[in-house]
């Protein structure tokens, strides 16, 4: 069983940057693909970035340029760090991580980019 834990959300001014992190705990040894969903109110969840154990990465199409996604793999951890943030950048971002085969989310951290 793992356990995704969000943190970094927030408030920030339009072009302004925030950092999100997210830990895995339990057995967590040998996670697969990490990434980082978001979705805003009304809207579908969408895909903001992926990356695999090797550090390969895939970016949703509005994110490239702007967002970073980074993982340390010895702490089970996966970073996004987002930069020249606009207001349709306002969404709850989920973490996701899949491991041996089966599919495991966070519990969602608020972004809020006022204008």
């Amino acid at each position: 069983q793992v356990q995704l834990v969000e943190s970094g959300g927030g408030l920030v001014q339009a072009g302004g940057s925030l950092k999100l992190s997210c830990a895995a705990s339990g057995s967590a040894s040998g996670l697969d693909t990490m990434a980082w969903y978001r979705q805003a109110p009304g809207k579908q969840r969408e895909l903001v970035a992926a990356i695999s154990p090797g550090g390969g990465t895939k970016y949703g199409d509005s994110m490239w340029g702007r967002f970073t996604i980074s993982r340390d793999n010895a702490k089970n951890t996966v970073y996004l760090q987002m930069n020249s943030l606009k207001p349709e950048d306002t969404a709850v971002y989920y973490c996701h991580a899949i491991f041996y085969a089966r599919d495991y989310w966070g519990q969602g951290t608020q972004v809020t980019v006022s204008s």
